[in-house]
């Protein structure tokens, strides 16, 4: 059973940085588009950023500038650094991956970021 497990959420100041990651496993991740999406609560979940299996980076205009995706094959990982962060940006945090082909969807269990003084 494929699995997708987040860690490194928490509580930081606005103005402050997090750095999320994604442990992904029994799937072949290098072929997955993988992705960090988000939901505040009563919102509907929204994108925040996907990589391709070429690295290929895709952001909410929201995050651009602040927000860095990045994978490690080798590791199964996907991470998000979150700099500058904002009370807006407060919301679980959800890993995503996506087998293009067959379109095979796998969500993570979420993370909970609250930016807060």
């Amino acid at each position: 059973q494929v699995q997708l497990v987040e860690s490194g959420g928490g509580l930081v100041q606005p103005g402050g940085s997090l750095r999320l990651s994604c442990a992904a496993s029994r799937l072949r991740f290098s072929i997955y588009v993988m992705g960090w999406y988000r939901q505040a609560p009563g919102k509907q979940r929204e994108l925040v950023a996907t990589i391709t299996s070429g690295n290929k980076t895709n952001y909410a205009d929201s995050v651009k500038g602040r927000f860095t995706i990045s994978r490690d094959n080798a590791k199964n990982t996907v991470y998000l650094q979150m700099n500058s962060l904002k009370p807006e940006d407060t919301a679980v945090y959800y890993c995503r991956a996506e087998n293009m082909v067959f379109k095979y969807v796998y969500w993570g269990q979420g993370t909970q970021v609250t930016v807060s003084s």
